[in-house]
C-alpha cells in the first residue's frame, strides 16, 4: 500500500511539473499511448529549449530521482550509455542536447507505476 501510495505521489507531482512546463513553454502536443501505461507531452523546438533553460528539469530531478528516469537517445547523441544500456544524463542534459539542433524536440512521458520497470518518467529525443 505504501509503495501504491508513493508512485501515485511521484506521478501526481510529476504530472504537475509537466503541466507547468507546458503551460511555460506554451503547452505541447498531449501523446496519450494507454497501451503502454503512459501520458507524454511532444514538445516543439521552442518549447524544448525553453524548458532547458527554466526550473522545472532541476524541479523534477529533486522528485524522481535519476534511476526512476529512462531516455530514449537519438543515434547521434553524445550521452553516455552504459554497457547496460543506462544512460547517465540528467533531464536537462537530455532537453540541452535536443536543443542544441536546429529541429531538435523532446517527448516526455510520464509513466503508470509499474508499466516500465522502475521507471515513471522517459525522454526521448529527436532531431534530423
Amino acid at each position: 500500500m505504501r509503495t501504491l501510495f508513493i508512485g501515485a505521489s511521484l506521478t501526481a507531482l510529476v504530472g504537475a511539473a509537466l503541466t507547468c512546463a507546458a503551460t511555460e513553454a506554451s503547452a505541447g502536443a498531449l501523446v496519450a499511448q494507454p497501451d503502454q501505461g503512459r501520458i507524454g507531452i511532444s514538445l516543439s523546438h521552442e518549447e524544448t529549449a525553453a524548458l532547458a533553460e527554466g526550473p522545472v528539469p532541476a524541479l523534477v530531478s529533486r522528485v524522481v530521482p535519476l534511476n526512476r528516469m529512462g531516455a530514449g537517445l537519438h543515434p547521434g547523441s553524445q550521452i553516455y550509455r552504459d554497457q547496460h544500456g543506462g544512460v547517465h544524463a540528467s533531464p536537462r542534459e537530455l532537453l540541452l542536447e535536443s536543443a542544441a539542433h536546429p529541429n531538435g524536440n523532446v517527448v516526455v512521458y510520464l509513466d503508470a507505476p509499474g508499466t516500465h520497470g522502475p521507471r515513471v518518467l522517459d525522454i526521448y529525443e529527436h532531431w534530423n
